[in-house]
């Protein structure tokens, strides 16, 4: 066994425990002392409650993820914490969430919550009443968000495994730049209640694991149904140059099309109309939604930035969001014709690399852009859509910092995704997935 039972990976944790080389006591003890080692560089997780774990463990049922611990994105709520969406106060009433009880249903123990972007808006994780997330290849640098500090938490070998959530790219988008594999389910997949996103006709939780299996292991225990293992060589791949692979930068361009070349995957070249729309379409969607349901007793705590996203949403005419969405149903026309062709469709998850905390701004090939545009063209659609999607490792920048290759399925099917990706880290020997981070390095 490693000499740090979290430097296991999420499913060897959970062999480890149903085997009695490893009890749940003494892994949580150990992930809280990791957790007080490492977060102070990363600040990903905003708050740990050792009691109410502890209790988990002595409450925990037999299941696939008996014993192990994790963390949820501050956007689900907990018998004994509310949700506060990157906020300073508790926007909703503790209370067991949907995704609390799939967690306490497979036996797994919650060992904090998350820290996160303000309310979801954003793809950075900057803006949070904790404080902006590190990125673990180089904490100067952004997570993402807006679950970047779920993302952040499992990068950094803090936990196995992490519940986030997803409206315009929360969780793809932080996973590309963090390094590990962030699942978006489909719209609806598990119980919405005690969740921040209920509200929203585009938001969907998913999980994050340091490779498939592990997000494999989580994503059955969240969608509480089998994602039986398939063939990722024989699936057939669409690639959606416009506007996807456009304006990217150079090395992430190579990096995702040479996983796909290496990958032996039949692929074809696809068009999907109206894609170029998806971007404007889902920011007036997502901003509207996110921030309806705000508290106004809550506002002037939040950030100047946030708190003018608010009041421009609110100001929103109805037409915008008549013609968001039309863009929207032609889309979702478009991309089912596309999955009569292909499995799934890829694409760069990022634009760009993490910037710095510093200076968050990301250098493409038109010049330098402000991150959350970019980064929604690149991931909305999947939200404007309903459908599941994955962000995989493929390569490491000059930087230092990850590469993430995208891949859309079709409505209610998980499986082929966490196929795909299983095949793209047997072709690249798991030169991406086991990499370490520089915080590894740290106690």
């Amino acid at each position: 066994m490693s000499a740090h039972p979290q430097d296991l990976p999420l499913r060897e944790q959970a062999r480890a425990l149903a085997s009695g080389e490893l009890s749940a006591g003494e892994l949580l003890d150990a992930t809280l002392v990791r957790i007080e080692a490492r977060n102070p560089a990363l600040n990903a997780i905003a708050a740990t409650f050792p009691d109410e774990s502890r209790a988990m463990v002595a409450a925990a049922p037999e299941g696939p993820l008996a014993g192990v611990p994790v963390t949820v994105k501050d956007m689900f709520s907990l018998p004994w914490r509310g949700y506060r969406n990157g906020t300073p106060r508790e926007l909703n009433p503790p209370g067991a969430s949907g995704a609390f009880r799939r967690l306490r249903d497979a036996g797994a123990v919650i060992v904090g919550v998350d820290n996160q972007h303000e309310l979801g808006l954003g793809t950075t994780g900057l803006v949070s009443a904790h404080g902006p997330s590190g990125n673990p290849w180089n904490p100067a640098h952004c997570a993402g968000g807006s679950s970047g500090g779920s993302a952040a938490a499992v990068g950094g070998r803090m936990v196995g495994g992490s519940i986030g959530s997803d409206s315009g790219g929360s969780m793809r988008l932080p996973a590309g730049w963090s390094g590990v594999v962030g699942l978006k389910f489909t719209f609806g997949a598990i119980p919405y209640d005690g969740y921040s996103g209920a509200n929203s006709t585009l938001s969907a939780p998913g999980v994050f694991g340091r490779d498939s299996a592990d997000a494999r292991l989580m994503a059955e225990a969240m969608l509480a149904r089998s994602l039986p293992a398939g063939d990722g060589a024989a699936l057939r791949i669409g690639v959606v140059r416009s506007p996807f692979w456009s304006d990217i930068d150079a090395e992430v361009e190579a990096a995702c099309a040479g996983a796909i070349a290496a990958s032996g995957w039949v692929v074809e070249d696809l068009d999907l109309p109206y894609a170029e729309l998806a971007a404007p379409a889902g920011g007036v969607r997502a901003s509207v939604e996110l921030t309806a349901a705000v508290p106004r007793e809550v506002l002037p705590d939040l950030d100047d930035l946030t708190q003018g996203m608010i009041a421009y949403s609110a100001r929103v005419p109805a037409l915008r969001l008549l013609r968001a969405d039309r863009v929207r149903a032609r889309m979702r026309r478009e991309m089912a014709l596309a999955f009569d062709r292909v499995d799934v469709l890829a694409w760069p998850s990022n634009p760009a690399p993490a910037p710095p905390i510093a200076n968050p701004v990301l250098h493409l090939p038109s010049g330098p852009a402000l991150p959350d545009m970019a980064n929604l063209r690149q991931a909305v659609i999947g939200n404007l859509a309903g459908v599941p999607g994955i962000s995989v490792p493929v390569g490491r920048h000059s930087t230092g910092l990850p590469i993430g290759l995208q891949l859309l399925g079709r409505w209610g099917e998980e499986a082929p995704l966490l196929d795909a990706a299983a095949h793209l880290e047997d072709v690249s020997n798991r030169a991406w997935v086991d990499a370490l981070p520089a915080v590894a390095g740290a106690s």
